[in-house]
């Protein structure tokens, strides 16, 4: 279990696979130029800019929101998206909704999937031999969604392009900007959405719709944009929990001392894994101000990341630290890590919270996950089985990797939302000990 534990630490910040700023803005497209001058004022879930966009979808209509969000200290924000929905009258019940939580793809402004050209298209993966962006963009199965009369909403979510510090990682956060998404989607006229919902996410999407199937209180809050949805289901598509690897966590210093060298140990083998680690870390202070990146880069280590999670999406900031640093880009890390107590009670605190989800989740995952180990979504369903929790994980057919997993579990759980939707029994999917 040591070895297990101390593997999967690699994969605290290596999800999808985040509030001031010092550093210049990037160009942004207008609508989000006029987004980040705005403050979050209003309800949660409240459209403060929308305007309708084109759609290679047959049959679909598609508009880019910004709408008003809340993060893990209940701080308003401002969250950007895209909701597309069928053509024609909506049933009178309206149609369900379906919110999508993305992977990873960056911690500046212009990082948000709502900015391409088309993001509504298709999810279509940089990392794949067909994928043809510098990104992760689109939404799974959206044709086949909206074949079926559903309103999908993709949050971008908050300090992709709304303005502020993107809190990468902080599941909190992430879960909150996908309650929101479908408390904007419902209250929007023009979707014809109605009050059931359903959220699936991959990666650092999925620990938003883990964290967000336990965020009870928060879901059930009155006074909102669009009150009393009825949730039926999430569904985490290779999700992490970072609480769930540190259940037992140190309470002193010097214990969190050396759990936070090894953490960090463990995310610089090589430079692609240190670009998201370090954008890790910069999310963390952003969520928690008490953290500094000094704690545990150099002066100029934090400089630069500053610069870079300011300015770049993440696998161009993994390009900077190679042309910047070559092989010595471990000198940015501090010998020895500072205020590592507060660090480690930040994680679990921005994590999924040991709350029992009341309605079903599944999740999906390949066996060849080195992104987010399965260990992270085992410990995560253990215990929330323990609670009474309707918690299933189904393993995908062959050698699954994290990147395979999106497009290999499509038509499973296409099928399982269908009959959530439906209001189809569900067996109980925890394991019978």
């Amino acid at each position: 279990m040591k070895n297990v534990f101390k593997v999967s630490l690699s994969a605290l910040f290596f999800i999808g696979l985040t509030p001031l700023c010092v550093q210049a803005a990037p160009p942004l497209p207008p609508f989000y130029e006029a987004v980040t001058k705005m403050s979050p004022v209003g309800k949660l879930g409240q459209i403060v800019k929308q305007e309708k966009i084109k759609t290679s979808v047959k049959g679909a209509q598609a508009w880019r929101i910004a709408y008003i969000s809340s993060d893990v200290a209940e701080r308003k924000t401002i969250t950007t998206g895209v909701i597309i929905a069928p053509l024609g009258a909506a049933p009178k019940e309206g149609r369900p909704i379906l919110a999508w939580a993305h992977g990873t793809t960056g911690s500046a402004q212009n990082c948000g999937p709502s900015q391409i050209i088309d993001p509504t298209a298709p999810l279509n993966e940089y990392f794949l031999a067909d994928g043809n962006s510098w990104t992760d963009y689109g939404i799974p199965n959206v044709e086949q969604f909206i074949k079926e009369g559903y309103v999908i909403v993709a949050t971008d979510y908050q300090g992709l392009g709304g303005g502020g510090k993107h809190q990468y990682a902080i599941a909190g956060t992430n879960g909150r900007d996908v309650i929101n998404s479908v408390r904007a989607a419902s209250s929007m006229k023009g979707p014809g959405a109605g009050k059931k919902a359903i959220a699936y996410g991959w990666s650092q999407g999925g620990g938003a719709i883990l964290a967000a199937a336990s965020l009870l209180d928060y879901q059930s809050l009155q006074g909102t944009a669009a009150d009393n949805l009825q949730y039926l289901g999430f569904v985490g598509l290779a999700p992490d929990d970072q609480a769930a690897m540190l259940r037992n966590p140190p309470t002193d210093e010097l214990g969190a001392n050396k759990l936070i060298n090894e953490f960090t140990q463990a995310n610089v083998p090589n430079i692609f894994l240190f670009a998201h680690y370090v954008m890790g870390l910069w999310g963390a202070q952003a969520a928690y101000p008490h953290l500094k990146l000094t704690d545990i880069l150099t002066n100029e280590g934090a400089e630069f990341v500053d610069k870079l999670a300011s300015n770049k999406c993440v696998h161009v900031m993994a390009d900077s630290f190679n042309y910047a640093y070559g092989e010595k880009y471990k000198s940015l890390l501090k010998p020895q890590a500072s205020n590592s107590l507060a660090w480690v009670k930040a994680l679990i605190d921005g994590s999924v919270k040991p709350v029992k989800p009341v309605v079903p989740v599944v999740i999906y995952w390949g066996t060849k996950d080195t992104a987010v180990p399965p260990i992270e979504h085992e410990l995560y369903q253990k215990q929330m089985c323990a609670m009474g929790a309707n918690i299933q994980r189904v393993q995908l057919p062959g050698e699954q990797t994290h990147f395979s997993t999106p497009g290999v579990s499509a038509p499973m759980y296409l099928a399982w939302i269908k009959d959530r939707i439906a209001g189809k029994q569900l067996a109980n999917g925890c394991p019978v000990n």
